[in-house]
């Protein structure tokens, strides 16, 4: 293990998290509200403790694939606990585990949260809550290696660590290029979501915080009733279909920067993905049409609500609690699938489920004709057998963590509805579930040792599991490297 090379790029995603800060710092300054001070403090800790780790001077500089997996699980873990300094100097948090928590959901842009009045904070501290969401978004590793040649040697490995799906895709040879491809996509539709918002009627400074939830596929609201709040349908219209947006691969979008429109068309998993949002918003639309005052209405909040589930932002404009049971059972199953690999989106990715219904045809077919000799392809690609393992062992430790994790936290003897649906948001990142965990409830009722659960599983998830549990594997932690 590289300690010192690994502990140098932890180092460098601190004096960036430092730099980040300086953001709702000049908000505060900007509004006022008393929390300046807290940033200042956070700033000054971060940046103190990332400059000397990144003084570090490694004499080893080979940088293993296990270093790399060492590196997201730390960055994120480290990322999230100074991130939750502002919320603590703040003084509008009741412990450090709920602000780590708020913390932690930012970042892996679940949008769960542990308060009951978010309109009181003042507007900085509102600012990085939804600014975090945009942060972790593309991924604070994936930034760093867009901005820091002097790792270049070692993007290969971080890339694989933090990227989610399968397999990450490189647009351009250099990996450093490809990074900032993707950062400048990014950018330029938030910023094209916050100009469409502020023309929609928001104020400048909602319709930026709204754009960071959106692009990260967070859910973070500085409204009480989230997006329902403002009652603007323009809005809502606008956000609908950038949360879609958000949840398609940004490969994909290079691809049509590039006039490769044929790719873009023909991807599997983007008419998948199409193909899942027609079909559910069309159900959940005539089965909730009796609780509302008309068919459009019902259009309106079914196509809200499943862009925002499928993409894992997390939005909400009514109660679907109170929806009928087919409707929320439509909604948990996004909850399951996500979006696209390679968007900004959580949840297991459509590709997995699309690879594991290929598989399972491929070993019918077998079964009819045991001399056949197919294999599983996607976009005219033939899938190895090690993707097609690598995607059953996802889905094994998807479901083995949801439900060690689900005994864990019903020790607070929450209904089981509530408990189960906590979980899933929790794993796939999406923030609202169902029951006390819905769209007007929070995570506030469950214990200090439930929301540590929760924390775990939402790193976990927005990692995709594997930089987690390497931190837990005790050969990883050995010296000598058997080659």
């Amino acid at each position: 293990m590289n300690y010192r090379l690994i502990f140098k790029l932890i180092g460098n995603v601190l004096r960036i998290e430092a730099l980040f800060m300086l953001f709702p710092l000049l908000v505060s300054f900007i509004y006022g509200g008393g929390d300046h001070p807290a940033f200042l403090w956070s700033i000054l800790i971060s940046a103190a403790v990332g400059t000397i780790l990144a003084k570090l001077n490694p004499k080893d500089k080979n940088f293993r694939v296990k270093d790399a997996f060492v590196v997201a699980g730390f960055s994120w873990i480290f990322l999230s606990l100074f991130g939750a300094l502002p919320f603590y100097f703040s003084g509008y948090f009741n412990s450090f585990v709920d602000c780590v928590f708020e913390s932690i959901s930012g970042f892996t842009t679940t949008g769960s949260s542990i308060l009951t009045n978010v309109e009181v904070l003042p507007k900085g501290i509102l600012f990085w809550r939804s600014f975090s969401h945009w942060i972790g978004g593309m991924g604070i590793l994936m930034f760093m290696i867009a901005v820091m040649p002097s790792i270049n040697a070692s993007s290969v490995n971080l890339l694989r660590a933090e990227s989610t799906g399968p397999a990450p895709d490189k647009i351009v040879p250099r990996i450093q290029e490809t990074a900032k491809i993707m950062y400048m996509i990014y950018f330029a539709m938030t910023v094209i979501l916050v100009v469409f918002l502020k023309i929609a009627g928001l104020p400048i400074f909602d319709s930026m915080l709204n754009a960071f939830s959106v692009a990260g596929t967070g859910g973070f609201s500085n409204m009480n009733a989230s997006i329902g709040g403002y009652n603007n349908i323009a809005a809502e219209i606008i956000m609908t279909v950038f949360m879609f947006l958000f949840g398609i691969s940004f490969s994909l979008y290079f691809a049509l920067l590039g006039r490769k429109f044929e790719k873009f068309i023909k991807d599997t998993e983007l008419k998948i993905y199409f193909g899942v949002v027609i079909v559910s918003i069309l159900i959940i639309t005539i089965n909730i049409s009796g609780l509302y005052n008309g068919i459009w209405e019902a259009l309106r909040h079914s196509s809200f609500q499943v862009s925002s589930i499928i993409s894992t932002t997390g939005f909400a404009t009514t109660d679907f609690n109170l929806w009928p049971t087919l409707s929320k059972s439509i909604l948990v199953f996004l909850m399951f699938t996500g979006c696209c690999a390679g968007s900004t989106g959580g949840g297991m990715k459509l590709i997995r489920f699309i690879i594991l219904f290929k598989a399972a045809k491929v070993e019918l077919d077998k079964i009819f004709h045991p001399g056949s000799v197919k294999a599983v392809s996607i976009n005219g690609k033939k899938i190895s057998n090690d993707i097609v393992f690598k995607t059953s062992l996802f889905f094994f430790i998807y479901f083995a963590i949801f439900f060690v994790s689900l005994l864990l936290i019903s020790i607070d003897n929450k209904d089981i509805v509530s408990s189960a649906t906590a979980v899933i948001a929790s794993l796939s990142n999406v923030g609202p579930g169902l029951g006390t965990v819905g769209p007007t409830g929070n995570y506030a009722a469950f214990s200090s040792f439930s929301k540590i659960v929760f924390s775990f599983c939402m790193i976990a998830g927005r990692l995709e599991f594997f930089p987690v549990l390497v931190l837990f594997t005790p050969h990883v932690w050995k010296r000598r490297v058997i080659k």
